[in-house]
């Protein structure tokens, strides 16, 4: 009789630790399905930090830096950076610009048409967006403003345009404010007494310089999506027309 191996004796091992292994289990599918419905957002965001922190910002702060030693002045720290007008400046001057154009091209798509644009509405008909949503008020899983109707759904209804100009009226005012205090900065360094206020730089030539420069590069991509999207295409992109849609049809 042949002695049994002893792989054939051994009892398989098992890999379940019980509570501890479904709860990792149930906590690695929670994070999967947030990633999944998620994803177009988070890594908008995560670009935008990068950018943002890892680029434009220890840029600002080596100029920022170059330009006290040749004043004269001793260097700071990176994180005293963040609270100087130079950073704030260069930030909110761009911000205010984003958000201005968004907030516009909201409001211009509701009556506005391109033809064979997907950025475009139907030339003709309405779509659900047109819809009246005080009709909807009993929906069950309708938004709580439009189930309690009156004053809520009236600003609800336009919520999305006027939160994108209350962030522009936020960031161009603190434009206005950190812009002045390095303006100042600037005035006292080269010497001089001068002193404006953040309602008196809004009338210099140089606060619209920075504000006028950010709003016609952000209305010319608008115009460029806009016009492109007639003629160009991006396979799977629901920015796109359907590859096969012929150029001058304008999607449903």
């Amino acid at each position: 009789m042949e002695p049994c191996s002893r792989a054939a004796v051994l009892p398989a091992r098992s890999f379940d630790h019980g509570p501890t292994s479904t709860a990792f289990l149930r906590v690695q599918q929670t994070v999967q399905r947030i990633l999944r419905q998620n994803s177009l957002g988070i890594t908008v965001i995560v670009v935008f930090l990068l950018i943002w922190l890892g680029g434009q910002t220890p840029a600002g702060y080596r100029v920022y830096n170059a330009e006290r030693v040749r004043d004269g002045t001793a260097p700071i720290s990176f994180v005293a950076y963040f609270r100087t007008a130079h950073f704030g400046e260069a930030t909110f001057e761009n911000w205010e610009s984003e958000f201005l154009q968004m907030g516009m091209y909201v409001v211009l798509t509701v009556k506005l048409r391109q033809r064979g644009s997907s950025e475009s509405k139907p030339l003709e008909g309405t779509t659900p967006q047109d819809d009246d949503p005080a009709e909807h008020r009993n929906d069950p899983d309708a938004p709580w403003p439009v189930r309690r109707g009156g004053p809520w759904l009236a600003v609800y209804r336009n919520s999305l345009s006027l939160g994108f100009f209350v962030l522009f009226l936020v960031s161009f005012g603190l434009h206005a404010w950190t812009g002045s205090h390095e303006y100042n900065s600037e005035l006292a360094a080269a010497g001089s007494s001068a002193f404006v206020t953040p309602f008196s730089y809004l009338t210099t030539s140089r606060f619209w310089f920075e504000s006028l420069q950010n709003w016609q590069s952000e209305f010319l991509a608008v115009g460029a999506i806009v016009v492109l999207t007639i003629f160009l295409r991006q396979h799977g992109s629901p920015e796109s027309k359907p590859v096969h849609t012929p150029n001058w049809e304008t999607p449903d």
